[in-house]
């Protein structure tokens, strides 16, 4: 097996690696930029709240720390996984900013306003730079690890925990009122035909992937 040292070497005299690995990065600070206008866009212009299946019959927990602190140890080991096999890189980001991109468009959608009830989250924090309050459909929390596990479906151990962490998500985000329950719903379906887009279009990164 060869050792990290070699990978980077490999990926890095590698000009196809290269090239796709900057529009990786590219995509994903252009898919940051319209995902912070679509979710301004989304919040200012929320209207009334509506009843909820879920939401409208149990209380409010208070699951920020979850909610906040969860995603760091996602994104930090999403970090490991591509740092650990670079090869991941471009796949792995340009699936990501596919994933923000069609979200971004689903928000400017529809503009129902956040549930009356529901846990607030710490105005300082650096998660509200990516979360807006109008942001609703689809949840980003339960579908990002979705899509996860779908890229890493190969590895059973991580297909495992990220389908574990995408359905903790999705129950945190309704106990604390954070969505409705058909953006947690939705959320699976949408993911799913996003890495089958992803796969289509970035057909050759996939094949780096193992």
């Amino acid at each position: 097996m060869p050792s990290i040292k070699q990978k980077y070497k490999a990926c890095f005299v590698d000009k196809s690696f290269l090239r796709s690995s900057t529009m990786a990065i590219i995509l994903f600070v252009v898919s940051l930029a319209v995902n912070f206008y679509a979710g301004t866009y989304a919040t200012e212009k929320a209207s009334n709240p509506v009843t909820d299946i879920i939401l409208s019959n149990i209380r409010v927990y208070n699951v920020d720390e979850i909610f906040i602190y969860g995603s760091f140890v996602l994104v930090i080991l999403i970090i490991y996984l591509c740092l650990t096999k670079p090869q991941r890189l471009p796949f792995v980001l340009k699936s990501i900013a596919l994933f923000v991109l069609v979200r971004s468009a689903f928000i400017t959608l529809t503009h129902i306003g956040p549930f009356p009830t529901r846990v607030l989250i710490n105005p300082r924090n650096i998660i509200n730079d990516f979360t807006f309050g109008g942001d609703l459909f689809f949840s980003g929390h339960t579908g990002l690890p979705f899509l996860l596990a779908l890229i890493f479906w190969n590895n059973w151990k991580l297909r495992t925990a990220f389908i574990a962490t995408s359905i903790i998500f999705g129950a945190v985000t309704l106990m604390g009122h954070l969505h409705y329950s058909i953006d947690v719903m939705a959320a699976f379906f949408i993911t799913y035909t996003i890495y089958h887009i992803a796969s289509t279009i970035f057909k050759k990164d996939k094949a780096r992937l193992h």
